[in-house]
């Protein structure tokens, strides 16, 4: 058996499913996310076997992107989890039958608390179909199981057509980063939405500086101390004129300049460095390094008075990549 060619129809199967779908996307589309956004409550997310799990996903992707809502199993629906729906709750029933016993047994409860429902269903003519407020077409012309019976096709579907709802809303909501990050405190994505430059810069004793005047020898000790292989060039105001870095000194030592040691700060100096705000993400300050190939970036007030540096090391020990 060429396994590669089955997983070939497979992909193509399952693909020819979504792409079904967006000649489907229509005023019932809009309907639906409209309702959602109007409801005073949380979306309740419901379906039994795979579609279950399929439905716990979704439930999952609408909390995660600004959406309130959790999965109800229709099982212990009808044992007393009812009692967790609301009037003002919204009802997403996932069924590709639109006749799952389970389903059937909990929409009747549902209507009598008072919620509207929306079915993600591939039978429009089925029960669950009829009782909804709202359908979502999600029906498939084959699932990719070869006797046409594991659920394989219909369930992608639906999770498309989910993901669809969410990224709908999502962006209907006008939710920024900032708004993400809340939700997603943890992992290497919270990293990434949180941590500012503001949390990693150096500053006070650990931060390399001199001043225009100081002599390069008392630069080049300063370096060594702070170990940032650099030391920032003020003014006697505070305010950044350059930077001194392994490099410059090179270059002075390749010039032949005379008296190196006794030269004032600012006559080895690179102006103009790369600068870049403390409240900024401290993932765009490793964009920024990668893009100009440098190791540090300083860090200044509106007023270009040095606050900080930051280094790609306090960046990578973060976590951050």
């Amino acid at each position: 058996m060429d396994l590669c060619k089955v997983a070939r129809q497979v992909l193509e199967i399952e693909a020819k499913a979504i792409s079904r779908l967006m000649e489907r996307i229509d005023r019932s589309f809009e309907s639906a996310v409209r309702l959602i956004l109007s409801g005073k409550g949380r979306v309740v997310v419901t379906g039994i076997g795979k579609s279950g799990i399929i439905g716990e996903k979704i439930a999952s992707t609408l909390s995660s992107t600004g959406t309130p809502s959790f999965f109800l199993h229709p099982v212990n629906g009808i044992h007393g989890d009812l009692g967790m729906v609301t009037k003002d709750d919204i009802v997403i029933a996932i069924s590709n039958s639109g006749a799952t016993e389970e389903i059937s047994q909990i929409i009747p409860s549902l209507k009598r608390i008072g919620v509207q429902i929306i079915a993600l269903c591939g039978d429009p003519s089925s029960p669950l179909s009829k009782n909804a407020d709202i359908l979502l077409d999600v029906s498939v012309e084959k699932e990719a199981c070869p006797l046409g019976l594991a659920p394989t096709a219909s369930t992608t579907a639906a999770l498309a057509m989910g993901d669809a709802l969410a990224v709908a809303l999502f962006k209907e909501r006008g939710l920024t980063e900032d708004d993400f990050a809340l939700l997603h405190p943890g992992g290497l994505l919270g990293k990434q939405l949180l941590l500012k430059v503001s949390d990693l810069m150096h500053t006070g004793d650990s931060l390399p500086k001199v001043l225009v005047s100081t002599p390069m020898r008392s630069a080049i000790l300063e370096m060594s101390r702070k170990r940032l292989g650099l030391t920032v060039v003020t003014d006697f105001e505070g305010r950044l004129e350059g930077v001194i870095t392994d490099g410059d000194l090179r270059r002075l030592i390749e010039k032949g300049k005379e008296n190196i040691l006794q030269l004032p700060a600012k006559e080895a100096m690179t102006k103009n460095p790369k600068t870049i705000k403390k409240d900024v993400r401290a993932l765009s300050a490793l964009r920024t390094m990668e893009d100009f190939s440098i190791t540090s970036l300083v860090i200044v007030d509106n007023n270009q008075r040095l606050e900080g540096i930051i280094h790609i090391h306090d960046i990578l020990k973060a976590g951050l990549r």
